[in-house]
């Protein structure tokens, strides 16, 4: 047993700033004062331990009805609503934003969920008559009425589990993986030793909290006593960065490159700069290195409770080596992992229609992560793909994400995504979906790249067709790639039949 990082850090530093919201700071002594009201008003409405709390996390996108203010509020609300979870041994389930009401009514009754906790209303009361919405009991002002703030000291079992995250729902039905404190916690210590974390630090919470990233950084800033600075959707990325003197971010590519070209002066107060989000071109990696940026990349996934690997960004397109607290090895060019950090198993529902969890390992305890990588001589992790993009081009493997890094080279690409299109005589053929990083390009453009690859590969693997990216938002630091190709084939079949 062990008290809930928030109160831990309260304990040492009550004084410090737990989370900064649009210019108001929480301190750690104010936040577990939060946390335990919340706690007991759950514990009044009948949640027990072991109860899934399901919330849907509002996101920018789908929040046109609230404010940019109530959005930011609702952030902090939520992260108050896992810790409250954490101290009553109740399971914090977040749910995307983006799903539609559909989808989400249908989560709820495959892993028969009896509490959904959300702001506006409650989701499908009639077809769930036992939802409660427990908005309207939560305290979610930024500062409290009394000066001295009182929380019931409150033990954990951090090997109970503490939340589900769905994973892998591009590929069909999403699975939800479940995690104790003790992953989050042996994830974060492994972390902090490559990316050091200390309680006078900011961590910008840029990811949503439906993705493990964005748990991630929640519970490495409470087991820092760090702060969480909660993005603002008043002022752009570059503005807060400098005005709330963030020391910490996670961010993709392009958001890098705008703000290089833009407000370069932004990175100059950053710690650490994570870079997700695939491929990373090398002129930015080289961009950032002549401004001094602490920039890394990393090899994670949701059931090793975030990063796997981290490494200094670097030209050679290596992610380094396994974290303290992680294992790797390679079978037959396919990426195998084990550890602390690994999950407990995906929640699934028995014939009995009871709960039970599922975790795939072999004998050992190894899990196979479905990537394929491979190992420079210093040991380092290169990424190769998924196994499951492989396809078959007359006889030959062609390994998608080989050819997208060649492509991220030409100067006016932003993202490339590439496919097997269905062909009479090869069976299937490399087509590429192209995102550029202006409205209009040279004609030319296409033909370059399809050089580009024959003379960096094999004539086989140049893309034979190319497609426009589709307007599809991209959550956190994943682009949803099999939404994105069955998006374009549907607007070519439509095309072809109209």
């Amino acid at each position: 047993m062990m008290l809930s990082p928030v109160q831990q850090a309260a304990r040492q530093s009550a004084d410090n700033t737990a989370v900064l919201l649009e210019g108001a700071s929480i301190t750690y002594a104010n936040w577990a004062a939060q946390i335990s009201v919340l706690s007991a008003n759950l514990l009044q409405q009948g949640v027990m331990p072991g109860t899934i709390i399901a919330t849907i996390i509002p996101t920018p996108v789908n929040a046109n009805k609230i404010s940019n203010h109530d959005l930011a509020q609702q952030t902090f609300a939520i992260m108050t609503l896992y810790w409250a979870c954490v101290e009553i041994g109740a399971i914090f389930f977040p749910i995307n934003g983006h799903f539609s009401v559909n989808q989400i009514e249908q989560l709820l009754g495959r892993f028969q969920i009896h509490f959904i906790w959300q702001q506006s209303e409650i989701i499908s009361l009639e077809r769930h008559p036992a939802l409660i919405d427990l908005a309207q009991n939560v305290t979610t002002d930024h500062q409290l009425d009394n000066s001295q703030p009182v929380y019931a000291v409150q033990k954990v079992n951090p090997h109970k589990p503490v939340n589900i995250i769905l994973t892998s729902g591009s590929s069909g039905t999403p699975k939800a993986a479940v995690h104790g404190l003790i992953n989050h916690i042996a994830s974060a210590q492994g972390s902090s030793r490559y990316i050091p974390l200390h309680n006078n630090d900011r961590w910008l919470l840029s990811l949503p909290l439906f993705h493990i990233g964005g748990l991630a950084i929640v519970n490495r800033c409470a087991l820092a006593g760090a702060c969480i600075v909660i993005k603002s959707n008043y002022i752009t990325l570059a503005q807060q960065l400098e005005d709330e003197a963030v020391t910490h971010v996670s961010m993709v590519s392009t958001q890098a490159l705008q703000i290089l070209q833009q407000a370069p002066q932004a990175l100059s107060g950053l710690k650490a700069l994570l870079l997700g989000g695939g491929v990373i071109e090398a002129t930015l990696i080289a961009s950032l290195a002549q401004k001094k940026v602490n920039t890394y990349t990393s090899y994670g996934m949701t059931e090793m409770s975030s990063q796997i690997t981290t490494a200094k960004a670097n030209l050679q397109q290596h992610h380094g080596r396994a974290l303290p607290n992680r294992q790797l090895k390679l079978v037959d060019g396919v990426i195998w992992v084990k550890g602390e950090c690994l999950f407990q198993g995906y929640l699934e529902i028995n014939q009995q229609q009871q709960y039970q969890l599922h975790l795939p390992v072999d004998q050992q305890g190894w899990f196979c992560t479905q990537d394929r990588g491979q190992l420079n001589e210093k040991g380092q992790l290169i990424l190769l793909g998924r196994v499951d993009n492989m396809f078959i081009c007359g006889g030959e493997n062609i390994q998608p994400e080989e050819i997208e890094s060649v492509l991220l080279q030409h100067p006016l690409v932003v993202n490339a995504i590439v496919f097997g299109l269905a062909d009479d005589k090869f069976g299937l053929l490399p087509a590429a979906i192209i995102e550029y990083k202006q409205a209009e390009v040279p004609t030319k453009v296409e033909q370059q790249l399809a050089q580009m690859v024959t003379r960096q590969l094999a004539s086989f693997k140049r893309p034979r067709h190319f497609y426009a990216w589709p307007d599809i938002a991209i959550n956190g630091l994943k682009i949803n790639r099999k939404q994105i190709i069955a998006t374009v084939i549907s607007t070519v079949h439509n095309l072809k039949n109209s």
